[in-house]
């Protein structure tokens, strides 16, 4: 979810759902030690609970990375063994760490010693070639034995490293769930967090019957009116808001201030754009946020008046 899930995107979704863990889009350990950390890692204190996305593959600078996390005051950080794109392999992380278990362990234990809070993992089923049980409980097994870590997030999915393009990797290889429950079966101490597919919370459902939890993420970009349901449906907590514009009239406060703090309007409207997807006045909605959002000197009007329009529409269809 890199240039996705950043502070603005959290800021909307936490507004979306008050219980669910937010992670940030995967940063390297080597950008949060030398980088703008508040830039690449900062957020508001509405947005906890919150979980530090990182990548990498040297102990030493994960550790030191989790630190920094911690500092911030970050719940949960978290290992990306799961990226596919070029960018990472270049650096020898994400999905490549699925075949070095070892490594992977002394990247997790090195950060578990270093901080307090939880540290988890993310990955495939496997990589290019690979049986994907065989991967991915050798995988599994070998992390547990060697570092301590109870936590694993599965993309029910094989990476491939070579010939695939990151977004053909979300699509191409198949699913395999069923081998996430096996797992889950296998290891009934641990606990295994679904990821990779899932598009609304009726197929989330069955699987929480027997996982631990489930992990959405361009579904809820796409379509974040879902997360409205999480509270309820998922938490047994009330919801945050009876619908999407109210809590887009909330989150317009956020708007407000990041405004007068010179954040460009687009900067966070860009995320806003699969707010009423399948709803009527959705594309009033969404054109004329794009259109005016990105122009210089834009302001909270172009905001009020997308708003407006799409609610105009829908009371007009009503």
């Amino acid at each position: 979810m890199m240039d996705w899930t950043d502070r603005h995107c959290r800021s909307f979704h936490r507004e979306l759902s008050a219980c669910a863990l937010l992670y940030s889009e995967m940063v390297t350990a080597d950008a949060v030690i030398h980088g703008d950390r508040n830039r690449l890692i900062g957020y508001s204190d509405a947005e906890h609970p919150i979980g530090l996305q990182l990548g990498g593959n040297e102990p030493e600078k994960l550790a030191e990375a989790a630190r920094i996390a911690e500092d911030f005051g970050y719940d949960e950080v978290n290992l990306n063994c799961g990226c596919p794109s070029d960018r990472v392999q270049s650096g020898a992380f994400g999905a490549c760490l699925m075949r070095d278990p070892e490594l992977v362990a002394n990247c997790l234990s090195a950060m578990s010693d270093a901080v307090t809070i939880p540290v988890t993992v993310k990955h495939r089923i496997g990589v290019d070639d690979d049986d994907p049980r065989q991967r991915l409980f050798g995988f599994v097994e070998t992390v547990r034995k060697n570092a301590p870590v109870t936590v694993f997030q599965v993309h029910a999915r094989k990476a491939w490293l070579k010939g695939l393009s990151p977004k053909e990797n979300r699509d191409i290889p198949p699913l395999d769930y069923a081998l996430v429950h096996e797992l889950k079966a296998e290891h009934p101490d641990l606990t295994i967090v679904l990821n990779g597919g899932l598009a609304d919370l009726d197929m989330c459902a069955p699987h929480l019957e027997n996982l631990d939890g489930v992990m959405l993420g361009r579904a809820a970009y796409h379509n974040p009116a879902l997360l409205l349901d999480v509270d309820e449906r998922l938490f047994g907590k009330p919801r945050r808001h009876v619908d999407l514009a109210s809590a887009l009239r909330a989150y317009r406060d956020y708007v407000v201030a990041e405004l007068k703090a010179g954040t460009p309007l687009h900067a966070m409207t860009r995320h806003l754009l699969g707010a009423f997807a399948g709803e009527p006045g959705a594309r009033h909605w969404r054109r004329h946020l794009s259109e005016n959002a990105p122009r210089a000197q834009a302001d909270i009007t172009v905001f009020d008046d997308a708003l407006n329009l799409v609610l105009q529409h829908q009371l007009a269809t009503s």
